[in-house]
């Protein structure tokens, strides 16, 4: 087989701003494998975290009537939890995978704005510290939800400073993810190496793009409604005092306008990086790339058109239950399209069932047990039933944790060799997948049953009613063998990172372009960029006799 020559990236390497060692390198680093790490390792510990409040509430929630948490001590837990996992785990840590994959996925050197880069995760980070000084503030932390309904988010109702503190920093992390959805953008449509076009673009940078799209539109609706908070509560305003002429539901609209969409970001990165473990871990290509990408697209329109659906039991009429319910069934259909898309890449596939790859298949399992749940919500009968029950706890948690968390899992084990030269333990990662997959669903499948019978979720206790107390205890032991499961997965990375097994530059034999430099990558990523001429860049590299450019078919469908 003759030797393709390697064409030479098109811009100068960049200097290496972080040859010095020590902390400061990365604090000063613009980097943007150093900010994506940064990203990655904050959102862990913000995971950590956030995974400490939920088994507290797990352990009040244990048995009827427990006082193992007052009221107070469990709302602020309760709306500290929810608001961690949103803002400042599961978006940021999908911005950090961004951040750190996508100028290698399209062959550029770094992000096309290193600076405000860097400017997106320190404002994440500052914005996360704020929201835990609360916990120091006169009066506590928040204790409204992570939702933070009006007229509850206004005074006299929180009277304490924790609102106040919860705003100005979801205004921060808010402001970073603006930022960093702007980068990716610019990034993408400027800095693509020779040969890589629009239609050749990996999965997992087309789903970061679009979901660039979603934060730049979406997060300023959050924004425009938490300066409006501040202004009634800091400045005598009335945008959401029910009191003095303002409208309670003005905040639900504004809030779910984001919140919708924000479900999406949430998800549209865990789903190009599932696509990108299937299609290696099955040796195929995707199946249906132009309908996977083209599902994403969908997927981004329609979810600015179903927020109502948060808001049917308000009162809004039948007209525009109806809308709202055929706008979210309609939504299901690109997600299915994904979802077959999926499955086709790993039938008749050549599988190899690393831990990467469990989680990715079992995602799909998770997944599709949340959407259908959410489909059901789509019928406003049902949803005026089901409102504010646990049921609706368990939608959540199989969309976010069984959804885009095991997404997560699958993505560190597919790109921690080559963020860090080394493989995560593949026997530790049995242990962590099999404890994940028996806790999460002991923890949240029963919680559709606690729904149904009538349990309400946002209360500390409950009485002892037929099924409720035996029903919780399941859930709260399922809490604890899934945090056994995160403890063994955190043990994975540390110990991994100092004695794992060298990876090299390519331990998958995969085919996008990250894995066509070393492991981890130098500070200008590629000294030579291979030729780009499929969407295999690397299988193309190895097979010039058979490679996908020679079948427009197969290339640019």
């Amino acid at each position: 087989m003759s030797e393709i020559p390697l064409v030479p990236e098109n811009h100068v390497p960049l200097p290496n701003v972080s040859s010095s060692n020590g902390l400061l390198a990365w604090v000063a680093s613009v980097d943007h494998k150093q900010i994506g790490i940064m990203y990655l390792l904050t959102t862990l510990l913000f995971f950590l975290v956030g995974g400490i409040e939920a088994l507290l509430m797990r352990i009040q929630l244990a048995q009827p009537r427990f006082s193992f948490l007052s009221p107070e001590a469990y709302n602020q837990i309760f709306s500290m939890h929810g608001t961690t996992m949103i803002f400042l785990v599961v978006m940021p840590m999908l911005i950090g995978f961004s951040t750190y994959i996508v100028p290698l996925h399209i062959g550029a050197r770094d992000m096309a704005f290193p600076r405000l880069n860097a400017f997106s995760f320190w404002v994440l980070l500052f914005g996360g510290l704020l929201l835990y000084f609360s916990f120091l503030a006169p009066g506590g932390a928040p204790a409204v939800g992570w939702f933070a309904y009006a007229p509850l988010n206004e005074r006299p109702f929180s009277s304490n400073l924790g609102v106040d503190y919860w705003a100005l920093g979801l205004l921060c992390t808010g402001t970073g993810s603006i930022a960093a959805g702007i980068n990716i953008i610019v990034t993408v449509l400027t800095l693509r190496a020779p040969g890589m076009t629009m239609r050749r673009l990996p999965v997992f940078t087309w789903m970061s793009f679009i979901n660039a799209f979603l934060i730049i539109f979406a997060i300023p609706i959050l924004n425009a409604a938490l300066a409006a908070l501040l202004i009634d509560r800091q400045l005598g305003g009335v945008f959401f005092k029910p009191s003095e002429s303002g409208s309670a539901l003005l905040w639900q609209h504004l809030f779910w306008g984001f919140g919708h969409p924000e479900v999406y970001i949430m998800v549209l990165p865990a789903f190009g990086a599932i696509s990108e473990v299937i299609s290696v871990f099955s040796r195929k290509p995707v199946f249906g790339y132009a309908f996977l990408v083209g599902s994403g697209f969908g997927i981004a329109l329609l979810s600015f058109a179903v927020w109502a659906h948060h808001m049917f039991a308000v009162g809004l009429g039948d007209p525009l239950n109806l809308v709202f319910g055929g706008a979210s069934m309609l939504i299901a259909l690109p997600t299915g399209i994904k979802v077959f898309n999926w499955i086709g890449t790993a039938w008749g596939g050549s599988i190899r069932f690393s831990t990467a790859m469990l989680f990715a298949l079992t995602f799909i399992i998770e997944f599709t047990i949340g959407g259908i749940s959410g489909v059901a919500f789509a019928v406003f009968p049902i949803d005026w039933q089901l409102t504010d029950s646990y049921f609706v706890v368990a939608h959540m948690h199989y969309v976010l944790f069984g959804g885009t968390m095991f997404a997560v899992f699958a993505a560190i084990f597919y790109w921690f060799p080559k963020m860090s030269g080394r493989r995560l333990s593949e026997r530790l990662g049995k242990w962590h997948f099999w404890l994940t997959v028996i806790g999460f669903n002991t923890t949240f499948f029963i919680q559709h049953i606690l729904g149904i019978i009538g349990m309400p979720r946002r209360v500390y206790t409950y009485p002892d009613l037929p099924g409720w107390g035996w029903m919780n205890l399941v859930s709260s032991i399922g809490a604890g063998i899934l945090g056994l499961g995160v403890l063994v997965f955190c043990w994975n990375v540390v110990y991994s990172f100092k004695r794992g097994q060298p990876a090299g530059d390519n331990p998958w034999d995969a085919w996008t372009l990250e894995w066509a430099t070393t492991s981890p990558p130098p500070p200008h990523n590629f000294a030579q960029v291979p030729p780009v001429r499929g969407r295999r860049p690397l299988w193309d590299l190895h097979h010039p006799d058979n490679t996908d450019a020679q079948n427009p078919k197969v290339s640019e469908d």
